[in-house]
């Protein structure tokens, strides 16, 4: 029976980490072999130890089903044979988790649920979306991706550092889990920042110019991002 494989990281399978199936396949002291029996004659799936092989050397990735019989068959965790999670379903996986067992947790429609991590969009509520860190543990940066947040955030906190940065804690802090003071602290910060580049950039050679200063401000805003969830220790 033919075995479709998927490139390593492509669209068609979770992001796996092949460096870490190797490794905890030796650890174990079996051969190629040993998983795809295994694989067969625990999960039914029909895998053959060539395309075991390609797994462990980033030529192709198991699929969602064969990821989860693979972590079965090396006695490990689905997340420990998963790269760094880049979206909902990752995250997802790297936990566990079935897609309906997640969307009950969350008080979701699980065919809604299906469909929006399949399009890679959140349309979740509020409460929906503290059940979602809960539930997968994601730290405040991962969900504010994770929902589509990012841009509405990057748009308040430029307007924080250009204007009055206090108007921004509480919009900022709705947005973001994480503590007021925490957020205040940091929004304090990337004014100050800014202000202080702004200045500094027209005092160079003796009066500068506004060029410099633009593109100083500009750099330090195109940043201002990373920046926030760094001062915050939200990643």
């Amino acid at each position: 029976m033919p075995v479709t494989t998927h490139p390593t990281g492509g669209p068609s399978g979770p992001p796996f980490d092949a460096a870490a199936a190797r490794r905890l396949r030796e650890a174990l002291g079996m051969t190629h072999a040993h998983v795809a029996y295994g694989l067969w004659a625990a999960y039914g799936l029909r895998v053959s130890p060539a395309a075991v092989a390609a797994w462990e050397r980033g030529e192709a990735s198991p699929s969602q089903a064969e990821l989860t019989a693979l972590a079965g068959a090396l006695w490990c965790a689905p997340g420990e044979l998963l790269a760094a999670p880049r979206s909902l379903r990752d995250h997802r996986l790297a936990r566990g988790m079935a897609a309906d067992d997640l969307a009950l947790r969350i008080g979701m429609d699980a065919a809604a649920y299906a469909r929006m991590e399949a399009a890679g969009t959140w349309s979740g509520n509020d409460r929906q979306a503290a059940g979602l860190a809960e539930a997968l543990r994601l730290p405040p940066r991962a969900l504010t991706r994770l929902t589509g947040r990012d841009a509405r955030l990057t748009e308040l906190l430029r307007s924080a550092a250009t204007t009055r940065w206090q108007a921004y804690v509480r919009p900022v802090a709705k947005l973001v889990p994480l503590p007021k003071p925490r957020v205040q602290a940091a929004l304090r910060g990337l004014h100050g920042d800014y202000q202080g580049l702004m200045t500094a950039s027209l005092n160079w050679g003796g009066g500068g110019s506004a060029d410099a200063s633009g593109q100083a401000g500009q750099t330090f805003l195109d940043g201002i991002l990373e920046t926030f969830w760094a001062r915050t220790g939200g990643g």
